[in-house]
């Protein structure tokens, strides 16, 4: 590699590090990633509220178990969109999409918890816009 290529590939970094569209992209893909996880072991240790509570009893009336035993589920697959987003963003951002599109389905099924559904809208134009850039800045490094 002669010196003028490294030094064009190295002024191009800095260019997309300063770049607005692909700072929204990390910060984006780094929320998604570690809410989710940290979301989902929560679901384990009901530490931050009682995560069974925030599960529709017409939701529960269909799982098997216990309102418990669904959310462990739920940390899973939170967890695991977590990863996801670290790893493929242009996929995990509407992995967590459709995820956060479920859980506004049962929020809004549940009296009383419209404003944490109207929240959850927000993720998830987030998580939306997290894999649009993603298509930009995840793809073929060399396209930038």
């Amino acid at each position: 590699m002669s010196s003028t290529s490294s030094t064009r590939s190295a002024v191009a970094r800095r260019a997309v590090f300063t770049d607005p569209g692909y700072q929204a992209f990390v910060i984006l893909r780094t929320g998604f990633t570690v809410a989710p996880i940290l979301f989902g072991l929560d679901k384990f240790a009901n530490l931050l509220v009682d995560w069974p509570t925030y599960l529709a009893p017409w939701i529960d009336d269909i799982v098997p178990g216990s309102a418990q035993a669904a959310m462990y589920a739920v940390g899973v697959i939170e967890i695991v969109a977590g990863l996801v987003v670290a790893l493929a963003p242009r996929f995990g951002g509407w992995l967590v999409a459709g995820w956060l599109a479920g859980i506004i389905v049962n929020l809004l099924t549940i009296p009383g918890h419209y404003d944490i559904a109207l929240r959850d809208f927000g993720l998830l134009l987030g998580a939306v816009a997290l894999a649009r850039l993603a298509e930009r800045y995840h793809g073929n490094r060399q396209s930038r």
